[in-house]
């Protein structure tokens, strides 16, 4: 059963969360969470995942283990966390002090249809976190919530985990890049430099 109201909207949340990114890496999930990434502000070291459901909070752990000095932020929708749930596991076992784990939670399948995600019906995906070993979860409800945690989110040693309860007001379709080759190549020039694009 939900306990609040969701009242915060999607793109608004993002946009808060990356204004204070600095040199961070951001691995945003497919479909909505991409569009509000590409909505904050477009970025080289934004590593778009488009159709890779289940992916992101691996691909996340992977550039936290290769690049322990950077913050890594993983930005993913409800759905696709509930596709990788064995993610949590891994990540709380290898420990990574620089990685944070966000979820975009709007308890829909925004990409299929708007259909009820498991967390509509009482799953707590924080709660998942935590009892796997994340150092810290919780779940954001309100603008002061998220105030308070955004700091943590990029400076408190990892792993960290937030869900945050967002409406299902739907937000203009932001597209980024979409060539995945191009993604990986820009990504890789803009964190180890020109040469390493073509390695």
């Amino acid at each position: 059963m939900r306990q609040k109201k969701p009242t915060l909207d999607r793109r608004k949340v993002v946009a808060e969360i990356l204004k204070s990114r600095g040199d961070a890496l951001i691995v945003p999930g497919l479909g909505s969470t991409t569009w509000d990434a590409a909505a904050a502000g477009d970025h080289p070291l934004n590593f778009y995942t488009w159709g890779g459901m289940g992916g992101a909070a691996m691909i996340g752990l992977g550039l936290a283990l290769a690049q322990p000095k950077r913050r890594v932020l993983v930005i993913t929708g409800d759905g696709e966390m509930l596709m990788g749930l064995g993610s949590l596991a891994t990540i709380a076992v290898q420990r990574p002090h620089n990685l944070a784990v966000i979820v975009i939670d709007n308890e829909r399948y925004g990409e299929t249809g708007m259909q009820l995600t498991h967390t509509r019906h009482g799953v707590d995906l924080a709660g998942m976190a935590r009892a796997a070993g994340f150092r810290a979860a919780g779940t954001i409800y309100s603008a002061a919530q998220l105030k308070t945690w955004i700091p943590r989110l990029y400076r408190q040693p990892g792993p960290l985990f937030a869900t945050i309860k967002v409406t299902t007001h739907r937000a203009p379709t932001v597209l980024p890049l979409r060539d995945g080759t191009a993604i990986k190549n820009r990504f890789r020039e803009a964190l180890l430099g020109a040469e390493s694009a073509f390695k």
